[in-house]
């Protein structure tokens, strides 16, 4: 093998003062893998990652093979193997990465917006436009990714450190709006994660959305979260305050269960 490990790190640009995208403060995301070391492994690594994402923009998913990745990226079939043992895996890869990509982008739009409904519009508008430009091959690998037996599902364990990346980050969109002091303290707790919920419809629909620039759903996003923010912001009264009680018990019970906690070693 010509590297002695690989790391569970997502991939970005690296800034000329040696930090992901220039940034330091970026890199620190709760919840998320490591970040990227600028050591020959991870160089390795996210080579191949990258040269994977171009071959199935160019030639589709399912006929980009392992061996093709391996010889663009200029590496053996084994050291491919070494990072990525099947090609699926390069789907949690991508995963990583975009999560990381998206959460950086979207606390820099968000800056100085105080707003909960900009707030929330800003963050899944920019998970829009990070993933823009694999939209073509989106349906190919949705089909692995939508098992709920399989690893790469979205919801697996295998996936937390993405999720949990996700997830912080709508921690963040509310926090820092006006509208989180005003809620309930356990509904305030639980809400990322059903933010992080709303994000997956979002994903389903851009999915199978043909239209240009994915209007479709961009006019989704601009339309539904007002109605969530207004949804979140009445559960403030307490005439609402039995059906915010009835809410929470929904997804306490029903919901988070089914959302793997943990990430396997």
């Amino acid at each position: 093998m010509d590297d002695l490990a690989a790391t569970n790190g997502t991939s970005t640009a690296h800034g000329t003062d040696g930090t992901e995208g220039g940034s330091a403060s970026s890199a620190e995301t709760r919840g998320s893998r490591a970040q990227p070391k600028t050591d020959k492994s991870e160089q390795t690594r996210a080579l191949i990652l990258e040269t994977a994402m171009r071959l199935f923009q160019e030639r589709g998913y399912e006929k980009t093979t392992m061996r093709a990745i391996a010889t663009e990226a200029g590496v053996s079939v084994g050291n491919a193997y070494y990072y990525f043992s099947a090609k699926e895996f390069l789907i949690q890869g991508f995963y990583d990465r975009m999560t990381y990509d998206h959460a950086a982008d979207a606390r820099s739009r968000m800056a100085g917006t105080r707003d909960f409904a900009e707030r929330l519009e800003i963050a899944l508008t920019s998970w829009l436009d990070t993933a823009a430009p694999y939209h073509e091959f989106a349906a190919q690998f949705f089909r692995t990714a939508a098992d709920p037996s399989s690893s790469l599902s979205p919801f697996s364990n295998e996936s937390h450190p993405a999720r949990a990346t996700a997830v912080e980050l709508f921690r963040e969109v509310l926090q820092g709006s006006e509208l989180a002091p005003k809620l309930d303290a356990e509904l305030v707790e639980l809400l990322p994660d059903v933010l992080w919920l709303h994000l997956m419809v979002v994903v389903l629909y851009w999915v199978f959305d043909r239209t240009e620039d994915t209007e479709r759903t961009r006019e989704f996003v601009r339309r539904s979260t007002p109605m969530a923010a207004r949804v979140i912001n009445l559960s403030r009264y307490r005439v609402f305050r039995p059906i915010v009680r009835d809410a929470k018990g929904l997804i306490q019970d029903f919901i988070l269960p089914t959302i793997g906690k943990t990430a396997v070693k």
